[in-house]
C-alpha cells in the first residue's frame, strides 16, 4: 500500500503537469493534492501507528470513526433500551422533565417484563392520593449530639466537584437547589464561591485530600474547615472514605483542568493531576473515625457529620458499628454509594470489578444498624445510578431515608451522555474547563431546569407510593418491589434480602449470616481478624474468603 501511495502520488503530480501545459487553471488542484501527499508522507514516515504506516492517508479513516464512534453508537445504532450506562428511555425522561414537558410513553413499556431482574412495585386496590395526605416529604437529619439539626429533601444532588465540573454547571446546580429546596454536596474537590453565591443548601464533602482545609503537606487543617464549615450555607458535612465508581483508588482529577482557580481552591499544582490519596491520614481505626466526626461537629458548630462509603470488606463495616457501640459517638447519616456509581475519571478495572452494587450494599448497611441497634440514631443516604422516582422507591424499601443522584442531575443540566468527562471536550459545558464550552451552559436556563427535574422526579416517586396504597416513605418495605431472577422465579426484596432483628447483633447468638463477621470484625481495627477462626464450621467457608 506504500508502494502503491507512493506512485500514485508521483503519477498524480506528473498528470497535473502535463494538462497543465495545455490548460494552466488545473495548478490550482495542487493546493488540494499537495497538502494530502504531504500527510500521507507524513504517515509513512511516523513509526507509532502501523496502520496509518501500511495504508498512509486512508489510514487516518479510522482514527477519525473511533473518534465519533460513541455518537454514531448513541444516535444510530443503540435502541431506546439498550444504551449505557443509560439509556435512552431514561435520558429522555430526565430531559423532558426538567424543560416541563409532555414525559408519558405511549403504547406500553418497551422492558421485557420477563427477563431477569425485570423489576415492579407491588400497587394496591385501595390507591391513596398521596397528595391529599402530604407534601413532598422531608427528613431530619441529626441525632442526639447535633445541635443543628437540617430538614433534607428525600431527593438531592450527589457529589460532585468543581473542576471535574465546571463553574457555570456548579452555579447552576447550587442555584437550582436554591429553588427547589433541596442540597448540593460540593464532592471532594472543596468548598467554592461557586457553591456559595447560588444560596443553595449545601453539604461539604471532606475527602482523603483535605481540599479546602489542608495544611500544605496534604494533612487537614481543623483551622481552616471551621472557618468555611460555619457558613450559613453549609448545612451538612460528609467525610468521604470511598467513592462507588473506584473505591480504594482516591479521586483523579486529570492535569488538563488544574486551571489557576481549581489549584486555588484545592491548593494544588496548576496543570499537574491531582490523585486523591486512598486513605484518610486523619485516622486509621474505626474508633479514630468516629473521634473525627466528633471533632468536625464540634469545629462546625454542632451541625450534622456523616461519611460516605462503597461497602467493600462487610467486616469494616460491622467494626465500625461495634466502635458506635463502645465509644457512644455515631455519625448523624452514611451515605452509601453502589459500585455502579458515576465519575469523571477512574481506571476501567475499579469502574467494572470493584466495590458493592447499591442494592446490596444499602441493605447490608441498614441491616447491621438496625442489628446493633444504632439505626435510630442515624439517616441512610442512598447514591449510585439513581435517576427516577421508581430508583428513589425501591432505595426506599430497601433501607434508604434519602437519595441522591448525580448522573440524573448533570442531564437536567444538558449531558448527552457523550463520555468526554475525563478529556476536558464536553460539549455541553457541564464538564469541562474548556472557557469556550462552558461559556455555552447558560445557569438561568438551566437552575430552572434543574428544580422542574427535582420536583417532578420526587412527584413521581410520590405517586408511585401513593398507588402501593404508602402513605409515608417510612411505610414502605422490601415486600413490596418484586424481582424476576430467573424465567420461572420472582422474589420480593424480602426474600432477596431477609430482615434481621433489631438489636440482634447485639449479644450471641447472631443471626447465621452475621456470625463470622461478628467473629472477624474489632472496633479497634478496620483488619479483619482471623485468628481462632475454625471455616469448617460456617457453610461458605469453602469459597474464597474476604471478610
Amino acid at each position: 500500500m506504500r508502494k502503491k501511495f507512493i506512485y500514485g502520488s508521483v503519477l498524480l503530480i506528473a498528470l497535473v503537469a502535463v494538462i497543465a501545459i495545455w490548460w494552466p487553471p488545473v495548478l490550482w488542484s495542487l493546493i488540494v493534492f499537495v497538502p494530502l501527499i504531504a500527510m500521507g508522507v507524513a504517515d509513512i514516515i511516523q513509526t507509532k501507528q502501523a496502520i496509518r504506516r501500511n495504508f498512509p492517508l486512508f489510514g487516518r479513516l479510522r482514527y477519525l470513526f473511533e473518534s465519533i464512534r460513541p455518537e454514531i453508537q448513541q444516535y444510530f445504532v443503540e435502541s431506546d433500551t439498550t444504551g449505557r450506562p443509560f439509556s435512552r428511555i431514561f435520558r429522555s425522561v430526565i430531559y423532558q422533565r426538567s424543560k416541563k414537558v409532555l414525559d408519558t410513553t405511549p403504547f406500553g413499556t418497551q422492558l421485557n417484563v420477563y427477563d431477569n431482574n425485570y423489576e415492579w412495585l407491588s400497587h394496591s386496590i385501595t390507591a391513596v392520593d398521596y397528595f391529599k395526605i402530604n407534601e413532598l416529604p422531608r427528613v431530619t437529619v441529626g441525632g442526639p449530639h447535633c445541635k443543628q439539626p437540617y430538614s433534607s429533601s428525600v431527593f438531592n444532588i450527589s457529589a460532585m466537584s468543581y473542576g471535574s465540573l465546571s463553574k457555570n454547571a456548579v452555579m447552576a446546580l447550587n442555584e437550582g437547589a436554591k429553588i427547589g429546596g433541596f442540597s448540593h454536596n460540593t464532592g471532594e474537590g472543596g468548598l467554592t464561591e461557586y457553591h456559595l453565591e447560588g444560596g443553595g443548601d449545601v453539604v461539604w464533602q471532606i475527602g482523603t485530600g483535605y481540599f479546602g482545609c489542608r495544611h500544605p503537606n496534604g494533612n487537614f487543617n481543623p483551622d481552616a474547615f471551621a472557618e468555611k464549615a460555619q457558613h450559613p450555607s453549609v448545612k451538612m458535612i460528609e467525610i468521604k472514605l470511598s467513592q462507588g465508581a473506584k473505591p480504594g483508588h482516591g479521586g483523579i482529577l486529570p492535569a488538563v483542568k488544574v486551571t489557576p482557580e481549581v489549584a486555588r481552591i484545592r491548593l494544588v499544582e496548576v496543570g499537574k493531576e491531582v490523585d486523591s490519596p486512598p486513605f484518610h491520614r486523619a485516622f486509621s481505626t474505626p474508633v479514630g473515625l468516629l473521634e473525627f466526626v466528633k471533632q468536625l461537629r464540634k469545629l462546625s458548630g454542632g451541625k450534622p457529620i456523616g461519611f460516605k462509603l462503597c461497602i467493600g470488606h462487610r467486616s469494616e463495616f460491622v467494626a465500625i458499628c461495634k466502635a458506635m457501640v463502645e465509644t457512644g459517638l455515631h455519625p448523624d447519616f452514611i451515605t452509601v454509594d453502589g459500585g455502579e456509581g458515576g465519575t469523571g475519571a477512574a481506571p476501567l478495572e475499579f469502574s467494572n470489578s470493584v466495590g458493592m452494587p447499591l442494592r446490596d450494599a444499602l441493605a447490608f448497611v441498614y441491616d447491621c444498624l438496625t442489628g446493633f441497634g444504632l439505626k435510630r440514631h442515624i439517616k441512610i443516604i442512598a447514591a449510585g445510578k439513581i435517576t427516577t422516582g421508581f430508583d428513589l422507591v425501591k432505595n426506599f424499601a430497601l433501607g434508604a431515608d434519602i437519595c441522591n443522584s448525580a448522573r440524573g442531575m448533570m442531564m437536567a443540566l444538558g449531558c448527552i451522555q457523550a463520555l468526554q468527562c475525563h478529556a476536558n471536550t464536553c460539549p455541553t459545558g457541564v464538564a469541562t474547563q474548556n472557557p469556550a464550552l462552558v461559556k455555552g451552559l447558560d445557569v438561568t436556563d438551566k437552575r430552572v431546569r434543574v428544580a422542574n427535574y427535582h420536583h417532578e422526579t420526587v412527584k413521581a416517586a410520590c405517586e408511585l407510593m401513593g398507588a402501593a396504597g404508602i402513605k409515608h416513605p417510612d411505610d414502605i418495605h422490601r415486600v413490596y418491589i418484586h424481582r424476576r431472577v430467573s424465567p420461572n422465579k420472582v422474589e420480593t426484596y424480602l426474600d432477596s434480602f431477609p430482615y434481621i432483628p433489631t438489636g440482634s447483633l447485639m449479644e450471641a447468638p447472631y443471626p447465621k449470616s452475621f456470625e463470622l463477621l461478628m467473629k472477624i470484625s474489632r472496633a479497634d481495627s478496620f483488619q479483619p481478624d482471623f485468628s481462632g477462626v475454625d471455616f469448617v464450621e460456617y457453610a461458605w467457608a469453602k469459597k474464597p474468603m474476604t471478610g
